[in-house]
């Protein structure tokens, strides 16, 4: 059997309702089929597939490791398909659900001060917003974008660059008034080096001196999960802390911070990126709007 004589997208939306409506019965209704219809279908998908997507008892239904994958799927790949429908008839207009993942920083810093003007220019997009440090799928999420700080992984998703900041070592006034400022960076050995839980760090920091560059392993009394949690530490004089520019730019400016060893820092970055879900150089007029406005307006 072709492709073509097979209507994929109503078997996903049949599955999709028998898994949300926890039945064969009340799904059948739903569509205004027998429930023995209802039933062949979704064993006709599995049998196409290859792999069972449901295990059936008496008393309920219980999605397989492979059922529960295909269900997220199908339910982006419908909305995708309603979402090409509504555009098509209004003309293409940016419109919609548009949900979007970033990291806490770069959404408390960067991302929700645009928001206000991006809904004033696009008022038919809805915007969902989660901020965490942790890089999520962007199916398993159903997000449309992902904000990634750092050096990107190899992945099938799409990208757009955004900017990039430089790192820097930065403390407080008061952390460096009572502990001193540290003039090389031999002396970060007597200082409090607030680090992170995650292997990313486990090169430490690096320095430039005498033609080469150092890692220095930052060693202290505090280990955080995500850079806005060193960002407080560091602001209450916890220790020093090495973050990216534009995460402590308004703490430089309004002297909460101050950066030290700068006559070291080798000038290393990290790149900011917009990540998608491309579908065939296809996408949404909310995502494509998006992504169009964060070139435009971030400023790193």
């Amino acid at each position: 059997m072709s492709r073509l004589d097979v209507n994929r997208s109503g078997e996903m939306e049949v599955f999709t309702r028998v898994v949300e409506l926890g039945g064969f019965s009340t799904a059948a209704r739903a569509f205004w089929m027998t429930p023995s219809a209802v039933s062949k279908l979704v064993a006709r998908l599995e049998a196409r597939l290859g792999v069972r997507l449901i295990n059936r008892s008496t008393r309920k239904l219980q999605l397989t490791p492979e059922g529960s994958a295909f269900y997220e799927r199908a339910l982006r790949i419908l909305d995708e398909i309603s979402a090409a429908e509504r555009e098509a008839a209004i003309g293409a207009t940016p419109s919609g659900l548009l949900r979007v993942n970033t990291s806490v920083p770069f959404g408390l810093r960067l991302l929700l001060p645009l928001l206000p003007d991006f809904a004033k220019r696009y008022p038919d997009i809805k915007v969902e917003v989660v901020l965490t440090d942790l890089v999520v799928d962007l199916l398993e999420e159903r997000a449309d974008v992902a904000i990634r700080v750092g050096l990107m992984r190899e992945s099938r998703l799409l990208a757009r660059k955004l900017g990039e900041s430089r790192m820097v070592v930065v403390a407080s006034p008061g952390y460096l008034a009572e502990r001193g400022t540290p003039k090389t960076p031999d002396d970060l050995a007597h200082h409090n080096l607030l680090r992170f839980g995650f292997a990313k760090w486990e090169k430490g920091w690096p320095f430039k001196t005498g033609g080469e560059t150092i890692a220095v392993m930052p060693s202290g009394n505090a280990l955080v999960s995500d850079g806005e949690a060193m960002q407080h530490l560091a602001v209450a004089g916890m220790g020093l802390a090495r973050l990216a520019r534009f995460h402590v730019e308004a703490d430089i400016k309004a002297g909460r911070l101050m950066p030290v060893l700068e006559a070291f820092n080798p000038g290393d970055i990290e790149p900011i990126h917009a990540v998608f879900v491309g579908h065939g150089g296809q996408l949404p007029a909310r995502v494509r709007a998006f992504l169009d406005y964060l070139v435009e307006n971030v400023r790193l």
